[in-house]
């Protein structure tokens, strides 16, 4: 059975960015037995031409608290400015914790990396995959947004392959690099190297 986002709410939503609309959405069928929702953000004419894209997955400790542990509240940031920057494009926010595996594993996995394991290990330990998030909602969302070609803000080509198989023509994949902290410098490199995220130009 085919998948589809149905549009639960939308609101105006001023921001420190600048004026968005904000959409809510559920997967629909569930998936695995639990309601998959997320937001996005939309700003501007997003149909006339590709519109700039970025996928974030909720990241508490880093979105809300700051965390140096990791880049996704500097991404965040750095793509609402982009979106700003250039008066028009949507942020999809999804609700993958911890790349999918949820809040207080992701925290086990801290405590576990604290003793020496990388991300990518911590994972594997607590008998997870080194990343459980699926897109299928993101593009269900594109489409019911009327939305299907974009440039996409990622380093990931995981959600470039998952767009284009979706039906969602990415027609440019834009970096999304931002100034690591020192304490963030592990945790970029097994992005990379064990993820296949392009860092460094690369």
């Amino acid at each position: 059975m085919s998948s589809s986002a149905k549009q639960i709410a939308s609101a105006d939503f001023p921001t420190r960015w600048g004026q968005f609309r904000i959409y809510g959405f559920r997967l629909e069928p569930e998936q695995n037995g639990r309601p998959e929702e997320a937001v996005a953000l939309l700003m501007g004419d997003v149909y006339s031409a590709p519109p700039l894209v970025r996928v974030h997955s909720q990241c508490l400790t880093g979105d809300v608290f700051s965390s140096l542990r990791c880049d996704c509240r500097q991404q965040l940031e750095m793509a609402l400015a982009m979106i700003a920057g250039e008066g028009a494009g949507i942020l999809i926010y999804e609700q993958q914790e911890g790349r999918g595996i949820g809040l207080m594993p992701k925290l086990q996995a801290y405590e576990l990396q604290d003793s020496g394991l990388d991300t990518v290990e911590a994972n594997e330990k607590l008998g997870f995959k080194a990343d459980h998030r699926e897109f299928a909602l993101p593009a269900e969302i594109l489409k019911a947004l009327g939305v299907k070609h974009v440039r996409l803000l990622s380093n990931n080509l995981d959600k470039v392959a998952a767009l284009e198989n979706a039906g969602i023509k990415v027609v440019e994949r834009v970096p999304c690099e931002v100034t690591a902290s020192p304490q963030a410098e592990e945790y970029l490199k097994v992005k990379k190297e064990k993820l296949g995220h392009l860092l460094g130009g690369k």
